[in-house]
């Protein structure tokens, strides 16, 4: 940190120098002041005066009257070319002035600026410091609770119909007798999320999550997240993350859970994940897909923070082999099999070589590689991923079940 301030008021004072010689520099072709031009032409005549008198041109008593005039000419050219002297003297001073005024401001002002702006006493972090920084910031971040305490109360929508909002009521007070009414928890949840109350929403549909139990829903879990995200004025809070979580565990491929997770990694200090996890989603597609919007009005901010020169892809064009392609693969023959996986899973190799991809993509590779029976293949891919998503576990847990799919990894 002392090399920065080193290397920083150096360079401003450096700078300020410059000006500063810039300022003080000469001006080259300066005019010579009248009084002193006076002074030469008087000076002259005064000499003609003594060659005249001498050739006899003049007699002595002219001589001395024009000798006398031109003398009293002289002092009062002296006297003017002293007091342009003295003003000349006194604007020596002003570059200095301005000079230091300059220096004082670029190097004060610059100092000042650092000390808003910037961060003093902390050193550039390496990579790695800024992942571990990223972990704590994911780890320590407030909780639900605690976001939607620093927001304010929910307010009903001004083209509410009064008796809407009763019927709503009654609604509560019905399900409230009855907590294990699944039908009421779910039409509670609709009915408050439509009144803008998301935290009773959210509420709501955990008691469908609760009621459902081994019968919940990947969309359960989502739509639960996505209440929990509005009611925090657009945070992914920890719980919100743990619904996503077990969304993405019943379907990996959940469009709504990945969007939040990526969000959720912009806001803990991850845009290079968030980044990557979005791309992947656009590439994927569909166009119509509700998550497209959002991520198309923050993906280029986020490759920004990513340090990513980005253009933004065509939709819906870099999707791969899906589970279903695969399983319908199995059901062919096998160069009917080959023909209909080996291209995409050409053009899906291609794309994690050159630009990367979400781990689902990498799963879905090796997943296809192992049907068509390119096992050494699927288990380089296997290897690699595992070095790219070293540092997620949940990215880890997918590719170890579909290198247990292709029979690559026990």
């Amino acid at each position: 940190m002392t090399v920065f301030w080193i290397l920083a008021g150096g360079l401003a004072l450096a700078i300020a120098v410059l000006l500063a010689l810039g300022l003080r520099a000469p001006r080259s072709g300066a005019a010579v002041p009248p009084a002193a031009y006076d002074l030469r032409v008087y000076r002259d005549q005064l000499k003609e005066i003594d060659k005249d008198l001498a050739r006899g041109v003049v007699s002595p008593e002219d001589a001395d009257r024009v000798r006398a005039e031109v003398s009293r000419r002289i002092l009062a050219a002296d006297a003017a070319l002293q007091k342009d002297s003295v003003a000349a003297d006194a604007d020596k001073g002003a570059p200095g002035i301005v000079a230091a005024l300059i220096a004082l401001v670029l190097v004060g002002g610059s100092v000042a600026m650092y000390l808003q702006l910037g961060a003093p006493g902390y050193g550039d972090l390496s990579l790695a410091d800024r992942i571990d920084f990223a972990e704590e910031a994911r780890a320590t971040r407030p909780s639900q609770a605690e976001a939607e305490a620093s927001l304010p109360a929910a307010r009903l929508p001004q083209d509410a119909s009064p008796d809407y909002v009763a019927l709503v009521e009654q609604l509560r007070d019905t399900v409230a007798r009855r907590p294990d009414d699944l039908q009421g928890h779910i039409l509670l949840a609709q009915n408050e999320a439509n009144l803008g109350n998301f935290r009773a929403a959210a509420e709501a549909q955990a008691e469908v999550i609760r009621i459902k139990g081994a019968d919940v829903t990947a969309q359960d879990h989502t739509d639960y997240a996505d209440m929990l995200v509005v009611a925090a004025g657009g945070y992914v809070s920890p719980e919100a993350e743990a619904a996503l979580q077990s969304a993405l565990a019943l379907e990996p491929d959940n469009g709504t859970a990945r969007y939040y997770m990526g969000l959720m990694m912009a806001q803990t200090g991850r845009p290079d994940s968030a980044f990557r996890t979005w791309d992947a989603l656009l590439r994927a597609g569909p166009e119509d897909a509700p998550w497209i919007p959002p991520i198309l009005a923050q993906i280029e901010d986020m490759a920004l923070r990513a340090g990513v020169n980005y253009q933004l892809p065509e939709i819906g064009s870099g999707r791969g082999p899906s589970a279903a392609d695969v399983e319908a693969a199995e059901n062919l023959s096998p160069a009917e099999r080959l023909e209909m996986i080996q291209g995409m899973v050409t053009g899906l190799s291609e794309r994690l070589a050159s630009e990367g991809g979400p781990v689902q993509d990498w799963a879905q590779l090796i997943t296809a590689l192992g049907v068509l029976g390119q096992r050494p293949q699927a288990r380089a891919v296997y290897d690699n991923a595992v070095e790219v998503f070293a540092d997620d576990t949940r990215a880890l847990d997918l590719l170890l079940r579909a290198g247990q799919r292709a029979q690559v990894v026990e």
